[in-house]
């Protein structure tokens, strides 16, 4: 699925950068973490559709940062990254959530393969939540607010815990003229998690400069 949100967590700079370098190729929208902290402080801010988690990192190890970032956001995918020495550890991993793995050393071409499988299967599995959302943003990008608030309201309505979908549904609401039920929907966001940055600064900017807008 291109245009997919994808974080790469590696301690490792050269697998950050061969990581990205062979996904960002084929449209997908790649950012990365040097450890497992910083990358659920990006969940937080900005959720993705894929995290490829290297299982083995100084800090937070790569099965803490599984069960944080899956608790953080239930629908996000993560492929466990280990070394030779760890396939168990990554078996046990996705007893605990994580969707697949990948043992190192990779070629371009098998991570991609696996990467397009993985998004693919689990957009089936999940009733297509984050390509709802995806297509819901880029009728936004168009200007067609009605349209992409509808789908957001039914991605809220399959799953209800799920922050981020009403900061997007208060982005929409803002965007199209309604700052007063945008408000309404920042709020219910950091009910959901006091710590989403994102609706945070929503909810601060709407309240503040009224004017403004948020862009999609």
């Amino acid at each position: 699925m291109p245009n997919s949100s994808i974080l790469v967590a590696d301690d490792e700079k050269s697998i950050r950068l061969t990581i990205s370098q062979a996904l960002s190729s084929q449209g997908y929208k790649v950012s990365t973490a040097v450890d497992g902290s910083t990358a659920l402080e990006q969940l937080k801010e900005t959720p993705a559709d894929l995290l490829l988690l290297d299982i083995q990192m100084p800090g937070m190890d790569g099965i803490e940062v599984l069960q944080k970032a899956i608790a953080q956001q239930p629908s996000l995918k993560v492929i466990m990254v280990s070394a030779h020495g760890s396939v168990d550890n990554a078996v046990d991993a996705m007893k605990l959530g994580a969707v697949d793995y990948l043992q190192k050393p990779f070629t371009p071409s098998e991570l991609r393969e696996l990467v397009s499988r993985v998004l693919e299967r689990e957009a089936v599995e999940s009733g297509d939540y984050d390509a709802q959302v995806t297509n819901a943003r880029q009728l936004a990008g168009e200007g067609k607010y009605e349209d992409a608030i509808a789908i957001v309201k039914q991605c809220i309505g399959s799953h209800p815990e799920n922050a981020a979908g009403f900061n997007l549904l208060g982005e929409l609401l803002e965007a199209g003229g309604d700052r007063s039920e945008a408000l309404k929907n920042y709020r219910v966001a950091l009910d959901l998690d006091p710590t989403y940055t994102a609706a945070s600064k929503n909810l601060d900017r709407a309240a503040t400069n009224p004017s403004s807008k948020p862009s999609f």
